[in-house]
């Protein structure tokens, strides 16, 4: 009988970089449009403020992740090119270390060194990998996908009040980059909860909260310095 279960920690890489780059990318983008906004009344300032805030910060996101990302993926291939050197230099240490991992985790002495011996024989790095360091394929560090995935979604979360900035009056465009931005962090709040099994209402809230503060705080420096800009 075939048997099929979903897991949800497949999902945490690319997951946990699109969250962050489309929080990041509403989040700061409207707080620099409400905060130009709030020194002076041109729409050309505003507009280049927000498109220049979502080409950086997606260059940037994709940059940050990539080159963090990376620096995982080299610790893991260090960490897998030690245990080849091992199991090539002292197999017999190594069995018995995969022995005695699974004699930790419960089974009979003699149970894990079967089940030791069959997965060493089967494949033996991939035994070390999984069992000893804690890799797994699910968790597997992958720069470019989190780079392209982390850009994508900082310019679509960017893309909301620089849509705002071209299409809505001056008079209402701070009022308005912050109700839609709040909705729109609610709403990815809320996404991101349920894909990651947390009760909803609490990733909506912690967002919205946070990129409220973010708003205000730029609008407060913008009435502030205003005048000097």
């Amino acid at each position: 009988m075939s048997h099929q279960e979903t897991h949800r920690s497949k999902n945490i890489g690319w997951l946990r970089a699109a969250v962050l780059g489309a929080n990041d990318g509403l989040i700061s983008t409207s707080s620099l449009v409400v905060g130009v906004a709030a020194a002076q009344s041109e729409r050309a300032p505003i507009l280049l403020a927000a498109t220049a805030g979502l080409v950086a910060g997606a260059l940037s996101m994709a940059a940050g992740e990539y080159v963090s990302v990376s620096s995982q993926s080299d610790t893991e291939e260090a960490d897998l090119a030690l245990e080849r050197r091992e199991l090539a230099a002292n197999p017999d240490f190594e069995l018995a270390e995969l022995s005695g991992i699974y004699e930790e985790r419960g089974l009979t002495k003699e149970l894990a060194a079967q089940v030791a011996l069959q997965l060493t024989a089967h494949d033996a790095l991939a035994a070390h990998a999984r069992d000893e360091l804690g890799h797994s394929h699910a968790t597997r560090a992958r720069p470019i996908q989190a780079a392209l995935s982390s850009a994508a979604a900082f310019a679509v979360g960017a893309a909301l009040p620089l849509v705002l900035v071209i299409f809505v009056p001056l008079s209402g465009l701070s009022t308005s980059v912050i109700a839609a931005s709040l909705v729109l962090l609610v709403v990815l709040g809320a996404v991101a909860a349920q894909l990651g099994g947390a009760p909803r209402w609490r990733g909506a809230m912690r967002v919205a909260f946070w990129g409220a503060v973010a708003m205000a705080a730029t609008a407060l420096v913008g009435k502030v310095f205003g005048t000097v800009v």
